[in-house]
């Protein structure tokens, strides 16, 4: 696949299932992979329709290969997706989600925004194994970026896993700059890094 060969476009709903396969087998932080697909086409179904947030998608040969997610407010966004999705989405997991009780709690006491923190959010970056190291987390998380600016957002954060150097490297080659260190999920370090567009 040459960079030619790839596009980049916005999600449709129809992608939803690719995205939640991508997200519970190539994403390992957090615990949203381990709620299953099940779970996962309901919030990124969630995610394409809000106008809260936005997913980008890297197409190869027909296939999307890799997404980028955001929000532009995260806390909007997944208050929507409990009121929208809730029920549904915790009838699809519950028991996975009755074994994580903790980690829910965890994830719903993350700071979405602090004093200095802007609202929106790069949620997700996900590329299949197979196109991996060719570029595409760089164009997605730069397609995103860009998205933001064309909604009027001129700032954003993301999390990643303190030990995640390729995220992080990933991150840093687009304009973020870390920000602060946080434990979203107890004993799991995570840092903090923002972007402007200023």
């Amino acid at each position: 696949m040459t960079a030619s060969e790839l596009v980049l476009r916005a999600a449709t709903v129809t992608d939803a299932a690719r995205l939640a396969e991508l997200h519970a087998t190539r994403i390992s932080e957090g615990f949203l992979s381990q709620l299953g697909t099940g779970f996962l086409r309901r919030l990124y179904r969630r995610v394409i329709v809000s106008p809260e947030g936005f997913v980008v998608v890297a197409v190869a040969d027909y296939q999307v290969v890799g997404f980028a997610a955001g929000a532009l407010d995260v806390g909007r966004l997944y208050r929507s997706f409990l009121v929208r999705d809730g029920i549904a989405a915790g009838l699809v997991t519950a028991p996975r989600l009755l074994r994580s009780w903790r980690r829910v709690l965890e994830t719903l006491r993350y700071p979405t925004r602090g004093e200095d923190l802007p609202a929106a959010e790069i949620l997700a970056v996900a590329v299949e194994a197979s196109a991996a190291g060719r570029g595409i987390g760089r164009r997605l998380v730069t397609f995103a970026l860009d998205e933001f600016i064309r909604r009027g957002t001129t700032a954003a954060k993301v999390v990643a896993g303190a030990d995640n150097a390729a995220a992080l490297g990933l991150y840093a080659v687009c304009g973020f700059v870390a920000h602060t260190s946080i434990a979203v999920h107890r004993g799991t370090p995570s840092e903090v890094l923002v972007w402007s567009s200023r």
